[in-house]
């Protein structure tokens, strides 16, 4: 790929300098998304689609889904990045849309440290041996993370174990796959770090990552956004008995014409009060009420994450995280 831009043509500074207000209606970001979708999935010849099994993952897979179907291109197989550290329900999640979709789905794993983590009965929290773990991730941890110390916590939300965990096995599957371009969920007002970012957005220094381009369709949406396309859009296209304009269910047991949570392509905990989805053992809940329901507009998103990763997302994203 050491030519890697040169069969492309897009437009890197799209989005530059925007916002989400720059698209005031829900039609205008879906229609950029659509766009966005469109033109990644006909320029890059072997995109592949970032899921979490979280909302805007899912969203992102859902205009995936619809342009690949409508323009007849292909389906770009989706990436989940196991870190050891899910909601059970999350990956029962995964696994069954997956299936239910008829979904390509690459589970990337660190597993030089699920290794260790196996063979010594570790918990989140409990120390990892950094001399035990294989030649690529001490490379990572001492050269390219500058870490000193001996051992780091088998914690997601740490800066170690998100770089470890999360970023060296993306970018081993962007190198196995031979991945030009990741469709990624990412949004504008999700994370000052994520402010800048554009449409189609490089990543083609080779001494960090395998060289490849992020696509980016929805961050000109906001988290109210994203329940609008999910009730409006998403899950009246995807589930068959769902009323075909739109139901915002109050909470589980107020959905409509019998369907059950488990009928809906939205992740149990978003019904549980969570917001974000990160680590098991770090994520809280940020009220009763389902996320859609809570304060959106005045309240933080990813309050109930970790917050000493939030802290270093900048230079995370640096080294490769999403």
């Amino acid at each position: 790929m050491t030519e890697f831009p040169d069969y492309l043509n897009v437009d890197y500074t799209d989005g530059e300098g925007e916002s989400p207000e720059d698209y005031p209606s829900l039609q205008h970001k879906i229609e950029k998304a659509i766009e966005v979708t469109r033109q990644g999935l006909e320029e890059y010849e072997n995109p592949a689609i970032m899921w979490t099994g979280g909302k805007d993952s899912t969203l992102t897979l859902y205009f995936v889904k619809e342009v690949a179907e409508r323009h007849d291109l292909e389906m770009p197989p989706a990436v989940f990045l196991d870190h050891y550290q899910h909601f059970d329900e999350l990956i029962d999640f995964v696994e069954r849309w997956a299936d239910e979709w008829d979904l390509d789905v690459i589970f990337a794993r660190n597993e030089d440290v699920g290794a260790y983590v196996e063979e010594h009965d570790l918990t989140p929290g409990d120390d990892i041996e950094i001399s035990a773990l294989n030649e690529q991730n001490r490379h990572h941890i001492r050269n390219i993370l500058e870490y000193e110390e001996d051992t780091f916590p088998f914690l997601l939300d740490t800066y170690v174990g998100n770089h470890l965990l999360k970023t060296v096995p993306l970018n081993n599957a962007i190198e196995e796959y031979d991945i030009d371009g990741i469709v990624s969920g990412v949004r504008w007002d999700e994370q000052e770090a994520r402010a800048d970012e554009t449409f189609f957005s490089p990543r083609h220094d080779p001494d960090i990552y395998p060289p490849h381009d992020r696509i980016q369709p929805i961050l000109q949406f906001d988290e109210r956004a994203v329940w609008d396309a999910f009730w409006h859009y998403v899950v009246p296209d995807t589930v068959e008995g769902f009323p075909e304009d739109g139901y915002v269910p109050d909470d589980a047991d107020d959905l409509p014409n019998g369907l059950t949570q488990d009928d809906i392509p939205v992740s149990p905990k978003y019904f549980a009060g969570f917001r974000s989805l990160g680590s098991e053992v770090s994520t809280e809940k940020s009220e009763e009420e389902p996320a859609w329901h809570q304060d959106l507009e005045n309240t933080t998103e990813r309050a109930g994450r970790a917050q000493d990763k939030e802290d270093l997302m900048e230079r995370l994203r640096d080294l490769g995280y999403m």
